[in-house]
This record gives structure tokens, sequence and C-alpha cells, in this order.
């Protein structure tokens, strides 16, 4: 029976019904009237089963006219036709109930009058509360047929998807509110909470049941219950998502989003902000919180530099400092596309915001000459580099110039025009590094911190010199994140480089909050280093996202492993073997302590190794920069040979 059942309900039988469109008021209207009409005859019979020697001087009929002409009154008044009976609430089970209490009221004062002035019995008071009783009912339950109906129809169609609220707290039965509020363009119905504390398992909420989070309720009632669970706002933050979620992933149940609290109308999200949940919302910690008011003064009527404004991290550095009423903000960039979107976006998002795009490139020195010249920055954020790993260690030329020499030119111009202070953005790569990408960007830390003793030396109080380093950004330009993304979408395979590669994972507003708070704490020549928790395995992570994607690894999307690429290692460090750390007033940031460099000495081997790049000697460059950075041992790269 269950598997004809099965077979009837996967055809088009009941897709029509529920693409029908919504029945017209007025035939709402009649079949109320219909059930009126029904419910006082039944009235009248049995108020003369209970009372066969008297009966009312009007006939049946004329009653029957008289006590509906007052309910359609009462229904006009009340409303109780306008609404969708398949979306049907306690709210309309009110309306009606206060139709027919009105009309019983209005019925038994007429009668009253009638018989008082007339001495005519028009109805009897038992026809009335019998009358009363059955109409409500009747009305009630045509409604609920149709809604079980049309939610039973739906649910087994697949065009309604039965949901699990995860969180308990306000924000969590705001969502629940909206699910139940007979919208229309509902997807979700909601089944029930789930809950970490054991006391409010099988408590009701709404209407609905709690059931505490463990594995076993999981298993036993969750996934036979619901085919996605909505994460509530508040819960996101309490819990670690990487860790708490995979259990619904694990389970083939899909894992839904609501934004925060903050951004929601009139204490109630939009149904169409529920949305699945990214793999950036699975890997992000709790929010890493800055000091503002910090900031606020720093900031405030400045004029700011960013270099590589149009960049992934640039962009979103320029999108926080507008927080903080900068003076002008000056972006520069040598990248024209991204640079015209970034300069519509501000233009539309930030109109109040005094801002320049500048096009230029940070190896001219005589164009960043001019720029500085003309803007005479506060303070710069230095985010412009070449970063792509084996795209660099086919080009370390390139790689040296744009991020050696740009830093070198950019630090030095720093100095001459007084720029309070000048952050830089590195990458964990620069820790024992084993590419040409990595070694640039480390050579590029040992020239502005050398340069920033030289200053502190001669006593010559100008520019503070801060690095900040972090490992690999979600979602920017390049990531892996929107590789398997795309590779998902074509059906895969999904190409992993080794499948023991593993990486540290921060968001990129993440990153650029680290930017501007080690930008306020730092008196010069430190590099700051964010505790990044625990590394990624990258063939976990391409797993998740299948499934967040709604498919099966290896067996709907098949995952390939191509072989580590030229300068790759499996694990990337935050610290060098010889660095330690000191902590700072945020418990997330640490200073790493490295190695000092003399300036005058890195300076003409830095030199050197610039006049080699624009010789365009591939072989020559990397091996003055293996000079420079004697732990500079390349991997998987023909390079290797300069380390024997």
């Amino acid at each position: 029976m269950k598997v004809e059942f099965k077979i009837v309900k996967n055809t088009d039988i009941f897709s029509h019904v529920t693409s029908m469109g919504y029945m017209p008021r007025w035939l709402v209207l009649a079949m109320d009237i219909f059930l009126c009409v029904l419910s006082f005859i039944l009235a009248s019979y049995f108020a003369g089963f209970l009372y066969p020697r008297e009966s009312p001087d009007m006939g049946v009929m004329k009653q029957v006219i008289a006590i509906v002409s007052i309910q359609i009154v009462f229904f006009w008044f009340f409303h109780t036709y306008s609404g969708v009976l398949r979306y049907s609430s306690y709210v309309d089970a009110v309306k009606l109930l206060f139709a027919v209490l009105a009309n019983i009221v209005s019925a038994s004062v007429l009668a009253f009058v009638v018989y008082r002035f007339y001495n005519i019995k028009i109805f009897f008071f038992s026809e009335l509360i019998i009358y009363g009783i059955l109409s409500f009912l009747l009305l009630f339950m045509l409604r609920m047929i149709v809604k079980v109906f049309f939610d039973f129809v739906t649910q087994n169609t697949g065009s309604i998807t039965p949901v699990m609220i995860y969180g308990t707290g306000s924000d969590a039965v705001g969502i629940a509110k909206m699910l139940r509020s007979g919208r229309e363009d509902l997807k979700y119905k909601l089944v029930g909470f789930i809950d970490d504390n054991k006391e409010a398992n099988e408590k009701m909420i709404v209407g609905v049941r709690v059931y505490h989070f463990d594995e076993h309720t999981i298993k036993r009632v969750i996934i036979k219950k619901a085919k996605a669970v909505i994460v509530s706002p508040l819960k996101m933050k309490q819990i670690n998502p990487d860790k708490h979620l995979d259990v619904f992933l694990n389970n083939n149940i899909s894992i839904l989003t609501s934004p925060p609290v903050g951004i929601w109308n009139n204490d109630m999200p939009n149904i169409t902000q529920i949305k699945s949940i990214q793999i950036e919302d699975l890997l992000e910690r709790p929010e890493i919180e800055i000091n503002n008011n910090g900031l606020n003064e720093q900031l405030k009527f400045k004029v700011i530099l960013i270099t590589g404004a149009a960049g992934s991290i640039g962009s979103e550095i320029v999108r926080q400092i507008t927080s903080y009423s900068p003076r002008l903000l000056v972006l520069l960039d040598q990248a024209e596309s991204p640079m015209h979107a970034l300069k519509l976006e501000m233009e539309e998002k930030y109109p109040d915001q005094n801002f320049t795009a500048f096009l230029g490139d940070v190896r001219n020195k005589e164009r960043m000459e001019y720029m500085m010249d003309m803007f005479r920055p506060d303070l710069i954020y230095h985010a412009a580099a070449y970063k792509h790993v084996p795209m660099m260690e086919d080009n370390p030329v390139e790689s040296i110039q744009a991020n050696v020499l740009g830093t070198k030119i950019m630090a030095n111009l720093a100095v001459k025009y007084n720029v309070q202070r000048f952050v830089m953005v590195s990458t964990d790569k620069a820790v024992n590094p084993t590419n040409v990408m990595g070694a640039s960007k480390r050579i590029a830390e040992i020239y502005v911190q050398s340069l920033n003793r030289k200053l502190s030396a001669e006593g010559r109080d100008t520019t503070k010199f801060i690095t900040t380093r972090f490992g690999n950004v979600l979602g920017s330009n390049g990531s892996v994140i929107p590789l398997f993304k795309s590779q998902i979408e074509k059906g895969g395979p999904v190409t992993v480089t080794h499948p023991e590669i593993i990486r540290f994972f921060m968001t990129i507003p993440e990153a650029c909050r680290l930017v501007l708070e080690a930008g306020l704490m730092g008196n010069g020549g430190e590099i700051f280093i964010f505790d990044m928790g625990s590394p990624v395995k990258i063939i976990d992570l391409a797993r998740k996202m299948i499934r967040l994607a709604g498919f099966t690894p290896e067996v709907d999307i098949k995952i390939e492993y191509t072989g580590l690429r030229p300068g790759e290692k499996l694990y990337e460090e935050l610290l060098n073997n010889k660095e330690i750390t000191t902590k700072t007033y945020h418990p997330k940031i640490m200073i790493a302590k490295v190695q000092e460099y003399d300036y005058d000495i890195v300076s003409r081997e830095i030199d050197e190794l610039i006049s080699y790049s624009f010789q365009c000697k591939d072989f020559l460059t990397v091996s003055q920069m293996k000079k420079i950075l004697p732990e500079f041992r390349s991997k998987n790269s023909h390079y290797e040979r300069l380390d024997v």
C-alpha cells in the first residue's frame, strides 16, 4: 500500500494541486454560508429534540434567513473570508469565534426585543447556543482540513521543506514566528527546535517540541522529521560551527542560516534572508573585537592611503575604514577594472565619504612620489602585492619588483613625507619560506623592520612600521573556496593537491580587523600574528563544501589529487622556529619576536636583488633571495638545485 501511494504522490497529480491559485473570496463566503445554514438546521433539530412541546413562531427557513443574514454582516465586519484557507492560523480562528459570538448575542437581543414588544418567539436560546457551537466547529474544521491537506501535499511533493531551528533564544523564536506566519512565499515548515540544554527537552515553543542536541536524538528523531536545520544568529555565535554543525552534514541534513538580529525588520527576519549556510560561516571563529574608540581617534579626519585598494584585502580595509570618518581616502591600485568597480561601489554605498581613486603602480617611484606629494597621507595600509604561489614561482623577478621594490619605495616615501604609520600586510608563507612568493614577503618584512630600527637608533621619531601576518583568506581572489565552488557547480571533479595538505584560514573581515587593530596598537617594528585556531585539512574542506551543496563526496562529485604545486608545502607556519611570541592586550593578537637585521647590510643586499630582477635573471634573483634568507628552502621547484 505504501509503495502504491509513493508512486501516486510522485506523479503530477499533487503538483497540480500545489500550483492552484487561491479560492476567490465569494467562494469562501459561500462555503461559510452553507456551513452556517447546515449548522442552524442541525441546531433547530436538536433543539426540537430537547424541547419537543415548544416551537418558535417563525418557520425554520425564515429563521435560517434571519440568522445567516446577521452572520454575513459579522463575517464582513471581521473579514473572516478574506484569508487564504491553506494558511489559516489561530488569528483566523479568533476572527471566526468573534463573528459567531457576535451573531449569537445580536440574535439573542433581537429575539428578546421581538418577544417583549410583539410576543413572537423567533429563536430559542438553546437553538442559538447549539448553532454557535456547531457553526464555529464546522467553519474551523473547514479551514483546518484545507490547511492539513495542503501541508501534506506540499511536503510530500517537495515544495515545502520541514525544518528545525537550532537554538531557543529570542532570535530563534523570531524565526519560528516568521515560519508560522502563514505567508504565501514560505518554503519551510517548522517541525521542532533543537537545544543543547537537556532540561529543555520535550518542552514546547510556539506549539512545536524542543529536542535535545545529541547524536542519538539526531539519528532517531531529527533526520526523520526534518530535511534542514536553521541555525539562529545567537546560536551561531555561541558554538564552534566547524565542530557542532558537522553532525548535521554527516546525516545529510541541510544547514540554513539567518542574518544577525540587528538587521531584522520588525523583530522578524525576512524569508529571503534565510539562506543555505556557506563554508565561510562554518569555518569562522567567534567574531574578533577591535578597539573602536581607539581607531576612531586614530583615523577620524585623517588622510589615509590604501595600496592594493581594489584587491580582496584592500577593498575590505577601505569599507571598514569608512565607518571612522576619515577626511580623505586615497585608493591606489594598478588594476583598472577592479578599481573602477570599487569606485562605483564607493559612490553608491558611501556617498558622503571623500575619496579619490588613483591609478598607479607601487613599482613606479616617480608616480608614487607624485601621489605622496599631492595627498600627504597620515597613514598607509600597504596591501599591494603579488600573492599566488605557483605564478610567482614561474616569475620570480616580478615577485621581487612588486613585493620587495614596491614595499621599499612606499616605505621610503612614508619616511620622506612624515607618514605617521605604515601598516604592511604580510603572509604566513613568509615563515620558513619554501617558495618565491613567501620569501619575497619575508624580505619585504625585513626591510621595513630594519628601516624602523635604523630610524629609532638615529632618534628620528617619524614613521612607525608595523607588519601583520595571517593565513589563507576565505573568499579572496584566487583562493581555494571560489575554485571549489566553481568545480562543484560544473559537476566536478574537485581537485586537491595532496590528501594531507593543511592550511590556516580566516575570513576577509577578520583579516582586515586584524590589520586595523595592529595599526592601532603597534609602536613600530613589530610583526603581529593572529590566533587562527587549528589548521584545516583541505580535503575535509572539499568534502564539506560538496555536502553543503547537497551532494555526496566521491558519489555525486569526485575528488582528484593533482600533486603539490611548485613551491607549495603541506603545512604553513605563523612563526619561524627561532621566533617566539609575546602577548598583547588583545587575546587574539600576538607579537612575533624575529631575527633582527642591520639596515645598511640588508639594504645593500636588497638593492642587489632588485638589480638582478631588472636583468630578468630568474636563477640569479632566487639565489640572492636565498643569500638574504638562509632558511629559504625551495620545495617541489626547479630552484631546489640552488639549495644543494
